[in-house]
């Protein structure tokens, strides 16, 4: 009996109630004229949220892959650079990392940009760069990267010391050099610990992208504003915001899980082979 009330609580009732909210938004949107309307309105916001989700955390997974190297690196200036990084970056909230890369970072890398390529600005080989031409877009992206890294950087390490050391102790006996050892003996392992929480920063990444729509870019949210504030429906415009955003994050946890349980199934079955 708790075995079978077990199973009936682990049903996804939860998931039923989703799709039948979905299935009730969908409806709206496809005979409601205003609700189509507005969905016709932000639908170019997608792509630029889908975009400025997957550029950033791209770049952050790098950057935060690098912090994580550095952070168990034998140097200790390395290892006290990267943790000074973490913990300054950590303590900034995402917002006020925007409005600073934005309107402080970028006019500071266009005035760099333009000392280094003088030389070059006084020949007419190049023109000379303005903030304009640093799109609000890759601003907004290169935020999040930044805000995003330092927490990729902790799941990663986490992720790096979870590998036994007695595996890294038998490549190098067998005479693999660092960086084969973190391809080949130290990635493959740690992957499995890391990919349950990185999906999740992807996830709240999507979420968080709906601030760039302070700058001005042209996402989700801030099309729902603009509609909004033209059209008075706000009550309409913002329940197809929320209905999208939950469509994306939604689809995304179920697509990790599904790659989580698969990960299990296929650790399972190379446990069960090796012994």
């Amino acid at each position: 009996m708790p075995q079978a009330s077990r199973k009936d609580d682990d049903f996804p009732y939860w998931l039923v109630a989703i799709a039948i909210l979905a299935a009730v938004a969908a409806a709206l949107i496809i005979f409601n004229d205003l609700y189509r309307q507005i969905f016709s309105a932000l639908s170019n916001g997608i792509w630029i949220t889908v975009f400025v989700t997957l550029v950033g955390f791209a770049l952050a997974s790098a950057l935060g892959l690098l912090i994580a190297v550095m952070a168990l690196s034998n140097s200790i200036v390395l290892r006290q650079i990267a943790r000074f990084y973490v913990e300054v970056i950590r303590g900034i909230p995402i917002l006020v990392l925007l409005f600073y890369i934005a309107f402080v970072g970028a006019p500071a890398f266009v005035w760099l940009w333009n000392a280094i390529t003088s030389p070059l600005i006084e020949a007419g080989l190049i023109e000379k760069m303005t903030v304009r031409d640093f799109p609000l877009i890759w601003r907004a992206s290169i935020a999040l990267m930044i805000g995003y890294s330092a927490f990729i950087s902790e799941v990663f390490r986490a992720g790096i010391q979870a590998v036994d050391e007695g595996q890294l102790e038998a490549a190098k006996a067998l005479g693999l050099n660092g960086w084969q050892r973190f391809r080949f003996i130290v990635m493959p392992q740690a992957i499995r610990t890391i990919l349950p929480p990185l999906g999740n920063d992807f996830v709240a990444m999507v979420k968080d992208s709906s601030l760039v729509s302070v700058l001005g870019v042209a996402d989700i949210t801030q099309m729902g504003k603009v509609y909004a504030a033209g059209s008075f429906r706000f009550f309409e415009t913002y329940t197809i915001v929320a209905f999208i955003y939950l469509l994306l994050t939604i689809s995304l946890s179920i697509a990790l899980r599904r790659l989580e349980k698969r990960l299990d199934a296929r650790n399972a079955a190379e446990g069960k082979s090796a012994s």
